[in-house]
């Protein structure tokens, strides 16, 4: 491998891990775009001809309640915390269109709880539900180096779409909101909506460099563009004050993640270990189109802590990502009202301590590893 291409790589994860922010994450719609890849080179590449099935788990429980990047901890002990349980499964197919380019499809699927007070007339807690399909993935990616002469490191990068097929009103039954106190049915929140109703346009990069035979380096970053302003949902949060009229109904957001670390193969055959650093966030505004309607902005910072067991055909990794830094910057609803009134204005988030990430991903080579394949980019 030639200096100059071990500069541009260096180069690529130093940007991506200095693009890490000291911050943090809310009941944020930030919606779960997982890998089952590990993270070093060999657990990602795949031969012309050859699939990848997976299943990507990931949970958390968002409670802490933050203004910008300050804690409010008597929402706790108050008993007046927002609670949200979230789960997520990722079922993906990866196919090589040759060694160097492969096509991806993710089958999403959600099951969310949320535990508040405020929702339901302030007098008594209740839970809100949501389940089922989430926003279907598909994409391409293309690793920018040839395998056979770049065996130690490489780069991808990726292109793909996410479809509206989640559902984006799903509903449950809110107390003491109707008419002389009575229930009603109504959307549940935006952080735990399955879909959030727009075509989007994500943009992926992959990098893995062995540092020492045993060392490797390794970084990602993921961006989602959703054009789409709002879905035509309301949000009934022009019911809790006036200044909240412009949130009456929801935006879709973009989001962005970042990840880089390093991964350690053990002295124990199949097991690597590693360490690194991750951050997720839903923007302020979005890159494309407008940035009206109701969104939560927030941004997270956390520490992972990973273990991958890999064999020829299985990977199974398990991280936890344990957040450092949270921040709920203002919205634009915040920023619009504290230049309206003179007064400072910045609205909050429940927040997760962790996230649990477990996957599995198992290969199948084709049946006859000379067959042509249906793409020649090498």
């Amino acid at each position: 491998m030639n200096t100059h291409y071990k500069s541009i790589l260096t180069l690529m994860l130093f940007a991506s891990l200095s693009t890490l922010q000291l911050r943090g994450q809310g009941c944020v719609a930030i919606r779960h775009f997982s890998s089952c890849g590990g993270n070093n080179l060999s657990s990602n590449l795949l031969s012309a001809g050859e699939w990848q099935i997976g299943m990507n788990y990931r949970y958390f429980k968002s409670f802490r309640h933050f203004r910008g990047t300050h804690e409010e901890p008597d929402r706790v002990s108050n008993e007046t915390e927002v609670i949200n349980h979230a789960h997520a499964w990722d079922f993906s197919v990866n196919y090589s269109l040759s060694n160097r380019m492969y096509a991806t499809a993710i089958l999403p699927f959600v099951v969310n709880t949320r535990s508040s007070l405020y929702e339901h007339g302030r007098e008594e807690r209740n839970t809100t539900f949501s389940r089922g399909l989430a926003d279907v993935r598909l994409g391409l990616g293309y690793w920018l180096f040839d395998p056979a002469r770049s065996p130690k490191g490489n780069l991808a990068l990726g292109l793909g779409v996410k479809l509206p097929t989640g559902d984006y009103n799903a509903t449950d039954i809110f107390y003491n909101v109707g008419p002389e106190g009575t229930p009603q049915v109504r959307p549940v929140d935006q952080s735990i909506q399955p879909g959030d109703g727009g075509f989007g346009i994500t943009l992926d990069l992959q990098f893995f460099q062995q540092l020492s035979p045993t060392l490797f380096a390794y970084a990602g970053a993921f961006y989602l563009a959703n054009p789409r302003e709002t879905n035509g949902v309301r949000t009934f949060r022009e019911t809790l004050s006036p200044i909240l009229q412009n949130e009456s109904i929801m935006s879709v957001p973009d989001q962005y993640g970042l990840r880089g670390g390093f991964s350690y193969n053990t002295p124990v055959p199949a097991l690597s270990v590693s360490v690194g650093a991750r951050y997720e966030a839903v923007p302020v505004e979005d890159l494309i189109g407008g940035s009206g309607g109701f969104r939560r902005p927030g941004e997270v910072l956390s520490l992972e802590p990973g273990l991958t067991l890999m064999n020829s055909r299985t990977t199974v990794s398990l991280s936890v990502p344990v957040a450092m830094l949270r921040n709920r910057p203002q919205s634009l609803t915040d920023l619009e009202t504290e230049q309206a009134t003179g007064q400072p204005r910045n609205g909050d988030a429940a927040f997760a301590d962790y996230l649990i990430n477990f996957s599995v991903a198992y290969r199948i080579a084709p049946d006859d590893a000379k067959a042509p394949v249906p793409f020649n980019l090498d």
